[in-house]
């Protein structure tokens, strides 16, 4: 999270069910558990104690994501303008026509490719699912970071039901105040949280104005230093972020168009 990102994740379930809304998930798996990284006074707490065990059998998953607050529909793209520690950043989005296939799942892919001053500093392709309740999970990323047009790392790159990575909650169907849950889990590569702070509000940036926004914190015990704020807007989703604490970061949406 040193710079804004979608998930983004981002942008993973804590799976209570207040948290999520969803009763139709199945019991953990044996074997299906995992301890993440522990943090004194974190400042987001998904509430498992460390005990992450969340379960997505391919039954639960639906074809559409049409979560009004992450919806992707084939040919949709997002532009966002903003920056990063005092570098202009440039974000572009588009939902592919491909699909992944993971844990049984034909997950959506999206593309997501971020620049700084002008230059391809990150490459990453998503994968994510809905399902029948409307909760959209994050299934992982496959990721490059760039420096002079070579690749870095791919450091971060995990699948759902890969080497311990489990799945996670990037929005939950109906967000409340106080939700908090994983957006992705793949432990000392991938544990970024989020919490809903408040529904129903409005926001403004380049592309216009709008309503019914939400508001969560994200933050992961990777970088426990660093906090954003995200505001997702129903029809379009993420729309703007800044950085609040650790570093200096804004992200706002200027274009969209909203595919199929």
């Amino acid at each position: 999270m040193e710079r804004i990102t979608l998930l983004l994740a981002a942008s993973v379930l804590a799976l209570t069910g207040a948290a999520c809304g969803s009763d139709d998930l199945a019991p953990p798996a044996a074997g299906n558990v995992a301890t993440t990284t522990v943090v004194t006074d974190p400042v987001v707490d998904p509430g498992d104690g460390g005990d992450y065990r969340p379960t997505l059998r391919a039954q639960d998953a639906v074809a559409v994501v049409d979560n009004p607050y992450f919806p992707l529909p084939v040919g949709a793209r997002w532009t966002y303008g903003g920056t990063s520690d005092d570098e202009e950043e440039r974000i572009e989005v588009e939902v592919l026509a491909d699909t992944r296939r993971i844990m049984g799942i034909d997950a959506v892919v999206v593309s997501d490719r971020a620049y700084i001053a002008g230059e391809l500093a990150e490459d990453t392709i998503d994968f994510f699912t809905q399902d029948r309740d409307g909760n959209v999970w994050y299934l992982g990323e496959e990721t490059a970071e760039y420096k002079d047009g070579v690749v870095t790392t791919t450091a971060g790159s995990f699948q759902a039901g890969v080497d311990g990575a489990l799945p996670g909650l990037i929005m939950p169907a109906d967000p409340e105040v106080g939700d908090a849950y994983r957006q992705e889990f793949y432990i000392g590569e991938a544990e970024d949280m989020a919490e809903v702070l408040a529904v129903g509000g409005n926001a403004t940036v380049p592309f216009g104005s709008f309503t019914d926004v939400i508001t969560t914190e994200d933050w992961t015990p990777l970088e426990p230093g660093v906090v954003e704020e995200k505001r997702y807007a129903p029809g379009v989703g993420f729309i703007a972020a800044v950085t609040v604490a650790g570093g200096k970061a804004t992200l706002e949406l200027v274009e969209f168009d909203p595919g199929q």
